[in-house]
């Protein structure tokens, strides 16, 4: 009895609704959360699970990361033992988890920097990327592990140049929205991702940015003197600069 009790007090504890993201940032005063469609990338993002209040950031080497005083909260998510899954490939993890969850597997795929286009159905179904093509060399599998191994491939060949040049210009940043990202490819680049996002009244808009960095770290909501940023006004953050409409882009 005393087993059972102990098992239903840690399922209450690990699935508070506190451990999501939108649960736990409450937005500002003055302020109403953006409705975004069921199902939809938005809704992913701010349902994702965080780790307990006060966790550290850290690399892959179980490190505390360089950027853990911008620490608003950490997203439960797999680094990996290799240092691949820094900024954008921490983008594009997120976006394809969004649609491995909703089995649309056709719509996972991301461009390489050389421009070779990276499909899940190809890598599910035995095919393995060698010299810029595919090559039939395994079965068919279309498990959460041959998931994670596509994304390692990835990670290994995609960055910023290629994830900004597949995300579509946001023509009007007033309608910026949760799965938006600030980008600017390059050697290094960086880029963020937008969690969720608030209005007032005005019309005025804050947002939850997120990042992972160099070296592989864990995914972290960030935080300036609040979590809450804003267009027009600098963020005070490594690449805050970045934190632009000229770098919005879209999937």
């Amino acid at each position: 009895m005393k087993h059972l009790i102990a098992i239903i007090l840690f399922a209450c504890i690990s699935f508070t609704p506190a451990d999501k993201v939108s649960m736990r940032f409450k937005t500002p005063a003055g302020y109403q959360q953006v409705a975004v469609a069921p199902g939809s990338f938005g809704a992913y993002l701010q349902n994702l699970p965080l780790l307990p209040a006060g966790t550290h950031t850290k690399t892959f080497t179980g490190d505390v990361a360089r950027t853990d005083p911008y620490t608003a909260a950490v997203i439960d998510m797999s680094i990996g033992s290799q240092d691949l899954q820094q900024c954008a490939d921490a983008v594009m993890r997120l976006r394809a988890e969004y649609l491995f969850q909703r089995q649309d597997y056709r719509a996972i795929r991301f461009d390489f920097t050389s421009g070779f286009k990276c499909d899940f159905e190809h890598y599910a179904n035995g095919y393995r990327y060698s010299n810029n093509r595919w090559v039939p060399k395994a079965k068919k599998d279309y498990s959460y592990a041959s998931f994670m191994r596509y994304m390692t491939l990835v990670f290994s060949y995609a960055g910023t140049l290629s994830l900004e040049k597949e995300l579509k210009p946001v023509a009007n940043a007033d309608e910026l929205k949760a799965g938006d990202v600030f980008i600017h490819g390059g050697s290094p680049g960086h880029c963020f991702i937008i969690l969720d996002v608030a209005e007032n009244t005005a019309h005025k808009k804050v947002f939850l940015l997120a990042q992972s960095f160099m070296p592989a770290q864990n995914i972290q909501v960030l935080q300036n003197d609040s979590p809450w940023f804003t267009l027009g006004q600098t963020a005070n953050i490594p690449y805050g600069e970045l934190v632009d409409k000229k770098y919005l882009r879209r999937f």
